[in-house]
């Protein structure tokens, strides 16, 4: 799995896709709770939750079953007057919880992602798999390890993240008009 930090950075670069810069903050910080909550499968461990299990590491809680319904439960939370309508936030909210497995199944290791769960346990990896994953220990983060995992997230995902949000703010930037007073 790529860090909390990581998928919370995918999600904010989905948010500047969405929104540009104009969101409430509770827009925001819904996004990047959405793409970090899936990992909290890992408390099963303590229970005796076996990685391979429907609700294992990257099992239900990764799919995008799980991703809608979290959408539907954090909606309210998110919405305000002045924020996106219903819709367009579901739909930020959404790719925001399933970009955390989009990004998992590009990692070199684990057991696969179970997109499809609770109706199809079968776990996917992409063919493409340059991330480099994270420990899920806390204290084995902040070591050696960790800074490898770090270097590998800022090529890729910190990186296409950045240069999404980029041409988010840019391409309307370019394709607006010019105001009617320059007109010269």
């Amino acid at each position: 799995m790529p860090s909390a930090f990581s998928h919370a950075v995918a999600a904010l670069s989905l948010g500047t896709a969405f929104f540009g810069s104009k969101a409430p903050a509770r827009v925001w910080v819904a996004g990047a709770v959405c793409a970090a909550l899936p990992d909290v499968d890992v408390i099963g461990f303590r229970f005796g939750v076996h990685y391979s299990d429907l609700l294992g590491h990257r099992g239900l809680t990764h799919s995008l079953a799980f991703a809608a319904l979290l959408s539907v439960v954090i909606l309210p939370l998110a919405r305000s007057r002045d924020g996106p309508t219903a819709g367009r936030l579901w739909a930020f909210l959404f790719l925001a919880t399933a970009s955390h497995g989009f990004l998992d199944a590009f990692t070199n290791g684990g057991l696969g992602v179970a997109f499809f769960s609770p109706f199809d346990p079968t776990r996917y990896f992409f063919p493409f798999r340059p991330i480099v994953v994270a420990p899920i220990s806390v204290a084995r983060f902040f070591s050696g390890r960790g800074l490898e995992v770090l270097r590998s997230e800022l090529i890729w995902v910190w990186g296409p993240s950045a240069l999404l949000a980029a041409l988010s703010l840019a391409i309307p930037a370019i394709t607006s008009p010019a105001p009617r007073g320059n007109r010269g």
